[in-house]
């Protein structure tokens, strides 16, 4: 048996010292192996000597008994004493352990507060001796060879003193930072210790060790952040511990001085003054807990005085542990308090870069994302006592409508008017737009995480329209009556409360808003007269009107009168079924001009404007207003091209049974062509209104309708409904504006078209009413010359009386009318002198008839064909165009103008000038030359034509 256990000391002592002794950089093995038995043979013995003493046993009954009545004499000794029986029994039962009497009195001595006398379980047993390898030979103990560790070991007074420090501030500096203990040398807040200083040999303060009694009597005060005698403060983030003491006993006092170092600095930042009422209660909320840690203090202090007063002073080194209270159980008492002010402290140094919602976001963070239960619950409740200002400040704007934020805490924003006196807000915009977009602003960096961000935009929008139903609609009394019936209180916690109370004040404001908006300001009827009479909704009103007006606006635009065209405006009312419509709504109708320039006419200025006020200017904004001003000039463009082509054929067909009839074998070709040409101007027009009018804005107006009627709709859903409304007519119906490719700008890419386009159909018109001027001419001429000869076969060679001589011919007249209507067709708007037809009124007479027969009407031809020909283009491109549009509406548009594929469509061809003068691209050089070689025909014509006018 001693073999065995021989040889299991050998092979454990063998591993322990190839682990602890590795071998040395370049070292043979012969080195190494030599150290390491020098080493195993100093372990053998030690163990050897060790094993020699002998150990006088204590009686194993009287050690189960002491410790059997120690625990009876305590306080509900009782049970502890019968749990000891029971591990005790289990004990004697293992056949391993041999020295169980000497685990017993191990045990007891590791306890707290041991009283049991180890003299009482044993008979003459002499004190424990060093191992017998270090007496000398008379058996007396050699001190000379003893290691040191035996020496500290076996020393009288116990553990040996911490060794001193040549700078306390390397050494135990206790450092708070985001509310957590760390060690680290040089910060602010540290915890010295206080010793002799051993190497200039000078006491820094008395080498007494302070007893645990004078500690747990000094420690109520180092935690509430005072000076003790013991345990000063030697700066505001400094605590200074006696070195005297042993090292667990320090450790002990490291872990109380944390809560004494953060009540001083969440004490500093309660003192400290913050310009925001979150911050402040916050402020509170840390004052009221640090409030309940002195209460924590106070009981404990009322336990350390207790525990003091029941120890005899002479026992006061061991007696202390028997009275229940000592440092470590104080470390255990203050550990869920010291947690706290950890965290408050953490809470402190985010504070002070954040403020309102954000100071709130960081708080509920703790509470919703922290994996500590004791973290989260006291997070959710700091956050009660916090959110008070803010549950006051959302209260106020949800039931009254007014913002109570001096510091700028809260989500909404009220923007402030500028100090200079000059507005920062569009001039364009209404007075009402600016109050309802402009007046507050939605920060979602403030929006505090209790709350979701649609929540805080439905806040947001009940606040913003209980402010508009007071000071924009002027309904302030009901506001105060509803604040009065609704409101209540609102504090953290309660979700389901605070939910219901936000949707019941946001159907109620909602709804009251738009009743205000529907029957009090009678929004929706604007928004109908709008489409009535601006987008030419209202049918025989605009056809009575363009017939009223047409002889007016046929004349320059300097000529025209603000009070004529009104008269005219109200003949139309009262003559259509616009007479029926509320007097509220016609007062607002009104015509006016827009801005003159040289060479325009009535058509050009003339408008048609509908006047909007508060509060519905907030729906109908100037840009609105802009909008419709756009698509009725556009409209009114089209139905005046209608009109003259309407008025056009008319004429022409009824001269066709008549006038035209009797010259149909010289002008019976061009006027068929003429009139299959305004047929096909005519479809073209038609199929165009019938397009922006029907497929355009109704579709669009029933999107309108069906977006302001839903249920819940708020002032906001109006306003994108109608800006969609209007989006939506001004792109679809060929007034968008898109980006050119070559020059980068934004051009009217439709509108331009279409307006080339109607340019050319009311130059067409032009051209035809000259070519049915001619024909009645030419009827008047044919007509004189039979008068003529029927005169002569009655009378004798007819000669022509003075009277017929000096009278002016009808044929003159109408030849006059002729020249001008081509000359209207050829010449710029300006009227710009070198007409191609310089035929002057003054040189025709009744026998130029035939001279003028030879020029006008080639003249007239050429000009037909011309205008024909170029409308055919601008409409294959614009066809083009629609068709590689992305829009099905557009598209069908294109399909309906072409339905029997007479056109053919094909993109635009984007040309552009050279920016330097007398450059330019291969096409534009072909267009220029062909318009000089057309320009030079015609100069030679018209030269022509004034020779044989000399001639004559």
């Amino acid at each position: 048996m001693g073999d065995d256990r021989s040889q299991r000391v050998g092979s454990a002592l063998s591993a322990l010292v190839e682990t602890l002794i590795p071998p040395i950089v370049d070292e043979d093995n012969a080195s190494l192996d030599e150290r390491r038995d020098e080493a195993k043979a100093l372990a053998s013995s030690i163990i050897d000597g060790l094993g020699s003493v002998q150990l006088v046993p204590f009686q194993l009954a009287n050690v189960v008994q002491a410790l059997r009545d120690m625990l009876r004499d305590r306080d509900g000794g009782s049970e502890k004493a019968t749990r000891v029986s029971n591990l005790l029994s289990r004990l004697l039962e293992q056949p391993v352990l041999s020295q169980k009497s000497a685990i017993l009195l191990l045990l007891n001595d590791l306890a707290e507060d041991s009283s049991i006398d180890e003299n009482a379980l044993r008979s003459d047993t002499p004190p424990r001796e060093p191992p017998k390898s270090y007496r000398n030979r008379n058996g007396i103990l050699d001190k000379s060879n003893q290691p040191p560790a035996f020496e500290d070991a076996f020393a009288p007074n116990g553990l040996p003193l911490l060794p001193a420090h040549e700078n306390h501030s390397k050494q135990g500096a206790v450092v708070i930072e985001d509310g957590y203990q760390k060690h680290r040398p040089g910060d602010e807040s540290t915890v010295h210790t206080l010793g002799k200083d051993r190497a200039n040999g000078v006491d820094t303060v008395d080498t007494v060790r302070p007893t645990e009694v004078s500690l747990l009597h000094d420690l109520p005060f180092t935690l509430q952040g005072l000076s003790s005698n013991h345990l000063p403060f030697s700066s505001r983030t400094t605590l200074d511990l006696p070195s005297t003491l042993p090292l667990p006993m320090i450790s002990l006092l490291h872990t109380l001085a944390e809560p004494s170092l953060l009540y001083r600095s969440l004490s500093d930042f309660v003192d400290s003054r913050d310009e925001g009422l979150v911050g402040q209660s916050l402020r509170s909320t840390i004052g009221m807990e640090l409030r309940s840690y002195l209460g924590l203090i106070a009981t404990l202090e009322g336990e350390i005085r207790r525990a003091i007063a029941s120890v005899h002073p002479e026992d006061s080194r061991r007696g202390i542990g028997k009275a229940g209270v000592t440092l470590k159980r104080c470390v255990v008492w203050t550990r869920e308090a010291t947690m706290g002010l950890r965290l408050m402290s953490l809470m402190a140094e985010k504070a002070k870069s954040r403020k309102g919602g954000q100071l709130i976001t960081m708080i509920h963070s703790f509470s919703s994302s922290h994996g500590d239960p004791f973290v989260a619950a006291f997070a959710e409740r700091m956050l009660t006592q916090v959110t008070r200002p803010f549950y006051d400040m959302l209260r106020q704007w949800i039931y009254d409508g007014e913002l109570s934020d001096p510091y700028h805490e809260f989500f909404v924003h009220e923007q402030a008017p500028p100090r200079d006196g000059s507005s920062s807000v569009d001039p364009r915009r209404a007075p009402a737009t600016s109050v309802w977009e402009d007046k507050y602003k939605l920060e979602e960096e403030m929006i505090p995480s209790i709350i979701t961000e649609d929540f805080a935009r439905k806040v947001f929008l009940i606040g913003k329209s209980l402010n508009f139903i007071r000071y924009g609609c002027g309904d302030s009394a009901w506001v105060e009556a509803y604040c009065k019936d609704a409101s209540s209180e609102l504090h953290y916690g309660d979700t389901a409360t605070l939910e219901i109370s936000i949707d019941k004040a946001y159907k109620t404001t909602m709804a009251r808003l738009i009743h205000l908006m529907d029957n009090k300001f009678q929004l929706f009827e604007h928004l109908r007269a709008l489409k009535k009479y601006l987008l030419l909704g209202q049918g025989d009103f605009i056809a009575l009107l363009m017939e009223s007006l047409s002889s007016n606006l046929d004349r320059p635009a300097g000529s025209q009168y603000r009070h004529t065209l009104t008269a005219q405006l109200d003949h139309a009312i009262r003559g259509s079924n616009a007479q029926y419509d509320p007097p509220e709504v016609l007062r607002r109708l009104d015509a006016r001009l827009l801005e003159l320039s040289h060479g325009e006419i009535g058509w050009d200025v003339f408008t048609l404007e509908y006047k909007v006020d508060a509060p519905v200017d907030v729906v109908i904004t100037a840009w609105a207003s802009k909008q419709y001003l756009v698509v009725f000039n556009f409209l009114w463009r089209i139905k005046r091209v209608e009109f003259a082509l309407g008025s056009t054929w008319r004429r022409c067909m009824t001269g066709a049974r008549g006038v035209l009839a009797t010259v149909d074998g010289e002008s019976g070709r061009d006027w068929k062509i003429a009139r299959c040409c305004i047929a096909e101007m005519i479809h073209f027009v038609n199929q165009l209104q019938y397009y922006i009018l029907f497929e355009v804005i109704e579709a669009s107006w029933d999107q309108l309708q069906a977006a302001i009627t839903k249920p819940g709709a708020t002032l906001d859903d109006l306003i994108d409904a109608h800006t969609t409304y209007l989006k939506a007519i001004t792109h679809k119906g060929l007034l968008g504006s898109a980006r050119s490719s070559l020059t980068g700008s934004r051009e009217d890419s439709f509108t331009s078209q279409l307006h080339h386009i109607l340019k050319t159909m009311l130059a067409y018109k032009d051209a035809v009413d000259g070519l049915y001027s001619f024909c009645v001419a030419e009827f008047t001429r044919r007509q004189e010359k039979s008068a003529r000869f029927a005169t002569q076969k009655r009378g004798g060679p007819g000669v022509a009386d003075d009277d017929d001589l000096r009278s002016p011919s009808p044929n003159l007249t109408l030849m006059t009318a002729a020249q001008k209507s081509l000359n209207s067709t050829t010449h710029a708007p300006n009227n710009r002198a070198g007409s191609p037809f310089p035929i002057s009124t003054a040189t025709i007479s009744t026998t130029a008839s035939s001279a003028a027969n030879d020029s006008i009407l080639p003249a007239l031809r050429q000009r037909l064909g011309d205008l024909s020909k170029d409308f055919r283009n601008r409409v294959n491109v614009l066809l083009g165009d629609l068709m590689a549009q992305p829009d099905a509406d557009m598209k069908f548009l294109a399909t309906v103008m072409n339905f029997n594929d007479v056109y053919s469509p094909r993109k635009r061809r984007r040309e552009r000038l050279a920016k330097t003068p007398g450059t330019v691209k291969e096409g534009g050089k072909a267009r220029e030359r062909e318009k000089e070689t057309g320009l030079g025909k015609e100069k030679e014509q018209g030269s022509e034509e004034g020779k044989e006018e000399e001639k004559s």
